[in-house]
């Protein structure tokens, strides 16, 4: 859709802890980058007023943003409150009066979903979807068939080009430089491919675990939580094809998208499921718990470009560290030097790698292979590294898309194809239930999953940041 600016920004769920922990601090952020000026709107059940609504605000932006008085007191002359059940027709017809001569407002629903149709429905009888946008959570659905009716909730009143589904992994700048980086360097292209790549490694490691997330961890797990939207997002970052042109994003989605279209629905076989011990003790979660904290995958592409090149995907809670990294190996070349027999490892050449580091902090680095020095003709691995930043605040990812969504551009928004392509490939396995393993906390999940990517290993993320220059 094309850029417009909205007129007026309102989101529902404006007491709840996702406006306290991400909208807020966000929405100060705009403010003071010049970037929000418009009506802000936060809708709520009763029981709270304006005057309230600002000290929440306030609150939210001390602990997580940074505190920028002037900043605040724009924000806070720009905010406004409309409280009531989301239910009654009477709350709609307060924020049709707050909304004023707003034409093309946007309505971010920070709420369960259980609550999108009765709050997208009532919107539509009280004549505010007209020109509108609507910003949806994740998750998307819990499987196939709820994901296609939520989407027909929103169709509704909403068409494709008016939805903006938010996933703060898509707001992440190391994500989106995973595509910059392949389609700006030009040295990359002719070995991204099944002929130079012998497999593609995606790890997020969690150190911690529940944090008090236990009701809700058990009615969603690694596969649902994490699994079938960021993993596959990056994924497809690092499998897609040039998008036509550079002027539409759709151009980008649709090679997105092209990627999980060839993508078979996953099987058992390939797939290790892993719970790490004590979570059953945990507040929230059943005593016989069969929901997995882990998940490790073996994921093919049927395309030209991956035919053979096996995509693992390993995730997972208490691990011994917070990483996202993603190694794209290449294939040995074959031994060329003299050196002694029998061979020792050592003197075999290593295997080249590309290792993309997502966070917390960010780094690319290249794996070589050096002769080591004496006279002894064997070599050592190498990484040079390319490029590495700190980590960015968290926060920095719903500023993004929050900006994006009252600008209308939908390049950092999941498609509804896109959702329900990445249903159609763990809904087996979501059905199925493979075994499930235990594992200690602090490990790297389950022994069972090495098993997955013989005769290889898994890269483990190194234990701290790689330090600038060479390492």
């Amino acid at each position: 859709m094309s850029g417009r600016q909205a007129d007026a920004f309102v989101f529902f769920g404006a007491t709840g802890d996702l406006a306290h922990k991400k909208i807020f601090p966000a929405l100060h952020r705009l403010t003071r980058g010049g970037r929000l000026d418009v009506p802000v709107i936060g809708v709520a059940r009763g029981g709270w007023n304006l005057e309230k609504l600002r000290e929440r605000a306030r609150e939210s932006v001390e602990r997580n943003a940074g505190f920028d008085r002037d900043a605040f007191e724009k924000f806070s002359r720009v905010l406004r409150y409309v409280g009531g059940d989301y239910d009654d027709p009477a709350t709609y017809a307060a924020l049709r009066k707050e909304l004023g001569d707003a034409k093309r407002p946007v309505f971010y629903l920070a709420i369960p979903p259980a609550l999108f149709g009765t709050v997208v429905g009532r919107l539509h009888d009280a004549r505010c979807d007209q020109g509108a946008r609507v910003v949806v959570e994740k998750p998307f659905g819990r499987d196939l068939v709820s994901a296609r009716e939520l989407s027909r909730i929103l169709h509704g009143c909403f068409d494709e080009k008016r939805i903006f589904r938010i996933d703060h992994y898509l707001g992440k700048n190391a994500v989106q430089n995973l595509v910059y980086f392949r389609f700006a360097n030009a040295f990359l292209e002719p070995i991204w491919n099944r002929n130079y790549v012998r497999s593609v490694q995606i790890t997020m490691a969690e150190r911690f675990g529940l944090e008090g997330r236990g009701a809700f961890y058990e009615q969603a797990g690694a596969i649902r939580d994490v699994v079938q939207n960021h993993m596959l997002q990056v994924l497809t970052n690092v499998a897609m094809e040039p998008p036509v042109g550079n002027e539409d994003v759709e151009a980008v989605r649709d090679e997105k998208v092209k990627v999980l279209k060839a993508i078979p629905p996953l099987v058992p076989g390939n797939v290790i499921r892993g719970q790490f011990q004590g979570y059953r003790k945990e507040p929230g979660v059943s005593p016989a718990s069969t929901v997995e904290t882990f998940a490790a995958l073996r994921i093919d592409i049927r395309s030209w470009r991956w035919q053979g090149v096996p995509f693992f995907i390993r995730a997972g809670k208490h691990l011994p560290l917070n990483r996202v990294e993603v190694v794209v190996s290449l294939h040995r070349p074959p031994p060329i030097f003299a050196v002694p027999l029998p061979l020792t490892v050592s003197a075999v050449p290593g295997a080249n790698y590309i290792r993309f580091r997502l966070g917390p902090d960010l780094a690319i680095a290249l794996g070589t292979m050096v002769k080591r020095p004496g006279e002894e003709f064997a070599g050592d691995r190498l990484e040079l590294l390319a490029s590495h930043q700190p980590a960015p605040v968290e926060s920095d990812a719903y500023e993004q898309l929050l900006g994006d969504a009252l600008r209308g551009e939908t390049f950092r928004f999941a498609r509804q194809d896109y959702v329900e392509e990445a249903w159609r490939i763990v809904d087996p396995v979501l059905k199925a239930e493979p075994p499930l393993f235990t594992y200690e906390p602090g490990t790297w999940g389950p022994r069972e999953a090495d098993a997955l990517v013989a005769p290889e290993r898994w890269h483990d993320p190194a234990p701290a940041p790689d330090p600038p220059g060479t390492s």
